[in-house]
């Protein structure tokens, strides 16, 4: 049995994002011991920008023509497919940069979303179990005066649930820049009662990921 793990957070020894997902890796593993987990971290390798346009050039481009570029980004969406398709269970830790989805994960995505097996019409995917987690420095949720400027939870679940077909439960986590950013000092009791919730969540979606390839 594995796990793929993908993680996109740039500051790894203070990352939120990761913090929540090894929560969620450990309920895994407590269910599931000797399962192996198959890692991504792509702020650490990233994909390389030109991956995605070699990959889509390619396939108007007859193989005896295809440059260097184009053949080593067709395997490299092969094998982001691959993690993908061979593992039982997926786990994504993403923060919230700049209002947007990380470029990280974008350029993640695109290029893995080249390979059939799960394009538009790629079935491979379908009904797999996921947990999403994702962090944002501030709160833009309704009636916050940012609200609506989280562009990226919402990207992330119409590709993960809507494109690719993802049995998905999402762990959410605002105000994660409270203690750091003083101008957020205010918050401080409302950033610790939902980093307690998301915690919470975190620990509940691990279990419920866990279950869900319990026989």
């Amino acid at each position: 049995m594995t796990l793929f793990r993908l993680d996109a957070s740039i500051l790894p020894a203070t990352s939120a994002s990761r913090e929540l997902g090894d929560l969620v890796e450990a309920e895994w593993l407590a269910a599931h011991p000797t399962s192996s987990v198959v890692r991504r971290d792509i702020a650490a390798d990233p994909i390389p920008a030109t991956a995605w346009r070699d990959a889509v050039t390619a396939g108007f481009t007859p193989a005896d023509q295809q440059t260097d570029g184009q053949r080593n980004a067709i395997a490299l969406r092969e094998q982001l497919a691959d993690e993908l398709i061979g593992a039982d269970a997926l786990l994504f830790t993403v923060p919230l940069y700049n209002y947007g989805v990380s470029q990280h994960v974008k350029t993640w995505f695109d290029l893995a979303y080249t390979d059939p097996r799960i394009d538009p019409q790629g079935t491979a995917l379908r009904g797999k179990p996921a947990t999403l987690v994702t962090v944002l420095g501030g709160n833009y949720e309704a009636g916050s005066p940012k609200e609506g400027w989280d562009h990226s939870t919402g990207w992330l679940r119409r590709v993960f649930e809507d494109v690719w077909g993802l049995d998905l439960t999402v762990v959410h986590r605002p105000f994660t820049l409270v203690g750091v950013n003083p101008a957020l000092d205010a918050f401080t009791e409302a950033a610790a009662e939902l980093r307690a919730n998301a915690e919470r969540d975190a620990v509940s979606a691990g279990r419920t990921l866990a279950a869900s390839l319990t026989a």
